[in-house]
């Protein structure tokens, strides 16, 4: 995501250390870095800071004459999103379709080739070398009172607010401080209509939610989850079926295809908020949209890109109906679709 591509652009050796310190305690004896090939630039920078390692001696064999042999590779995929679960990535790092596997036998167990595999997000690896140099105690107190999480997250502000940007920030900020203070609230002639606290995959959230703590725990108490902590704002001139239109194309379009309720149902939503956003929709369209929303949810599907889509979708219909309800046809002038809100009974 766009957070660990500012770590992998500006602190490349920041990674590479904490990827060795990392290898170290595990007893692990190569690594590798899985990029989208859009991130040339990290790539590149990448590359530089693991040679550059290399020849002051801290990777390869027998580093500062330890024992201790560590390789590091980048590897730039074809981009596919389905590569950020983590048995998709490993698919794709051995040259198979990114697709996911079955869990368990889990990565820890049975990874890369068959061998036993650690696969973390860059941002974690980057945390390590500061954990390692200052102690738990120090990383624990950098957190704000209230926050069940420790530490310290990059986060973000996208939309049209004034000041869009990254900051490294504590657990337990709250949202209308990165809205406000660091974001700078709305560009002038705009008004913060709804916003989604971590990426396109998480429930919208409305401005009185702002006050809720930037932490798993204080967003999930306000109906969502945190996510990359890279928030979106949504201005009062968007058109909710319109944005989450736009959202379900790129959803149905990334999906591995591997399981029926992603493969069918994300591109049944799709047409089905085309046609609301054309003013076409049937009696009965948002009554089949919540029925998606509740078969692609957690635990129905097998990885959780289909319920990481239907999230903002749910939420959406919420929080914003009347919206949905304007682009249905008027009464008499369609065919009723099947109502997915209702129990499907196969058999006697």
């Amino acid at each position: 995501t766009w957070k660990d591509r500012m770590l992998m652009e500006q602190q490349p050796h920041l990674l590479v250390e904490g990827m060795l310190i990392s290898a170290r305690a595990l007893k692990a004896y190569r690594g590798y870095i899985f990029l989208r090939g859009e991130y040339t630039t990290a790539a590149r920078n990448l590359n530089r800071a693991i040679d550059e390692a290399k020849a002051a001696g801290l990777l390869g064999k027998n580093i500062l004459g330890t024992g201790f042999d560590f390789e590091l590779f980048v590897h730039t995929g074809a981009g596919r999103y389905i590569c950020g679960e983590e048995t998709a990535l490993i698919n794709s790092l051995e040259g198979r379709r990114a697709n996911p596997r079955s869990k368990p036998p889990f990565p820890a167990a049975v990874g890369v080739w068959g061998k036993p595999t650690c696969v973390n997000n860059v941002e974690t690896l980057c945390n390590v070398p500061a954990i390692v140099g200052n102690g738990v105690d120090w990383y624990k107190s950098l957190a704000r009172e209230g926050s069940e999480d420790h530490g310290t997250k990059l986060m973000g502000f996208s939309g049209k607010v004034k000041n869009p940007g990254l900051w490294e920030l504590p657990f337990g900020v709250t949202a209308r401080e990165l809205f406000e203070d660091y974001a700078g609230g709305m560009r002038d002639g705009f008004k913060l209509k709804c916003w989604q606290p971590g990426g396109a995959g998480t429930g919208f959230l409305l401005p009185e939610h702002l006050d809720a703590q930037m932490y798993a725990g204080g967003i999930a108490k306000v109906g969502t989850r945190m996510g990359t902590g890279l928030a979106m704002a949504v201005d009062d001139s968007v058109n909710m079926v319109s944005l989450l239109r736009n959202m379900e194309e790129f959803f149905a379009r990334e999906s591995c295809g591997w399981c029926t309720p992603c493969r069918d149902g994300l591109p049944w939503s799709v047409k089905m908020l085309r046609a609301l956003e054309k003013g076409q929709g049937q009696p009965g369209d948002i009554e089949t949209l919540l029925g998606l929303v509740n078969f692609l949810g957690p635990g129905r599907t097998f990885c959780a890109h289909a319920p990481g889509a239907v999230e903002p979708l749910g939420s959406a219909i919420k929080y914003f109906r009347p919206e949905f309800e304007a682009g249905i046809a008027a009464a008499g002038s369609a065919t009723l679709r099947p109502n997915l809100a209702q129990p499907i009974v196969v058999g006697a």
